[in-house]
Order: C-alpha cells, then structure tokens, then sequence
C-alpha cells in the first residue's frame, strides 16, 4: 500500500477539515466527530477529491466494533479506518478498507502486548503514539514488519524528519505549522 505523503494531516473539527480540503494532500484523517457530522465530512471528501481515514474509536453516537465498522465502510466507504480494537480492525480488511491499529508506547508490558495483538490482526499500518521516539519506531518496525505512521507530540520539523528516517512511512498531525512545511508540491 502505498501512500505518497510524509504527512498526513489529522483534522479535529470542521475548522481544520476545511483546511485539509483546501490543501494539496490527497489523504487525511479525521478525528473525534459524531456519527451524524460523518456524511457531511464524507461527502466533503469525496467533491474535493480527497482520501479518508476515520478514527472509529473516536466516532462519537456509534460503538468503535465491529457492526459499526461495517456500516462506516458501506455507507461512506472510507479509505481506511484507525483503532485499538481488533474487531475493527479485522473487519476493515474483510470489508477492503486499509486499516490501522493504533498502539500506545506507555511501557513494556503495553508494547508487548500490543505486539501480540498485531500478530493477530497483521494490519495494513500501525500508528504509534507518541511518534516522537524515533527508537522505538526502528523498534517496533523491525519486530513487526508492518508500515507505520508516527503521531502524538510531534512538533517540528526536524521531530518529523527523525520519525520518517527511523522508519515511519508517515506522520499523523493536528498541527497545521507542520501540514505547511511538508505541503505536497504539484
């Protein structure tokens, strides 16, 4: 799966949405909306020509399992989907949709155990949070031998260029001084 950005802007609310929209990437995330904001943002998507990925676990007014993924994915067929939830996760590659299991950096025994469950569900990319331990990210790709996406207390551009060299294929951001410095170019 390839994705040509080293960037991928994340979009809190409808401010930073319309941003995205008028900016030169081509796939973003949207995170922490309600359910009923969702076919609007997708309908928005889809006229600007954009590519989405949904946190599920943060789609307020729907449960993040594995029903509510398949309806996310028929309903507004998204480009992919992020969560912690193996069920969303198995379910967005049956239904086609890339998927990615984000995973928290809190300690040993999280780290291992989020290994085991990436096992299970091999998906198409990991989000590891926080993003800003480049050693970790070398760590976790070498063990695991999935793509990852860096996010969480990224703040500069050199914190992005540390993340991508450590192996990060790209890097998930609310912060719009970073979405400017990494603009795609047409």
């Amino acid at each position: 799966m390839m994705i040509n950005q080293s960037i991928l802007p994340a979009s809190t609310n409808m401010k930073e949405f319309e941003r995205f929209l008028k900016s030169s990437f081509e796939i973003g995330v949207f995170l922490d909306m309600h359910i009923a904001q969702l076919k609007n943002i997708s309908a928005l998507a889809k006229q600007h020509g954009k590519k989405m990925i949904y946190h599920v676990d943060l789609i307020h007014g729907i449960k993040n399992d594995e029903y509510a993924t398949e309806y996310i994915c028929q309903e507004y067929k998204p480009f992919g989907l992020i969560s912690t939830k193996s069920s969303v996760i198995l379910k967005a590659k049956q239904k086609g949709v890339i998927a990615v299991q984000r995973i928290f950096l809190l300690d040993t025994h999280a780290l291992e155990k989020s290994y085991s469950l990436i096992e299970k569900t091999r998906p198409d990319f990991i989000e590891v949070l926080p993003g800003a331990m480049p050693w970790m990210i070398t760590e976790v790709k070498e063990r695991i031998g999935i793509l990852i996406f860096a996010g969480g207390l990224i703040r500069t551009p050199e914190e992005v260029q540390n993340a991508l060299n450590a192996g990060a294929t790209a890097i998930t951001t609310s912060k719009r001084e970073l979405w400017d410095t990494f603009a795609v170019q047409k």
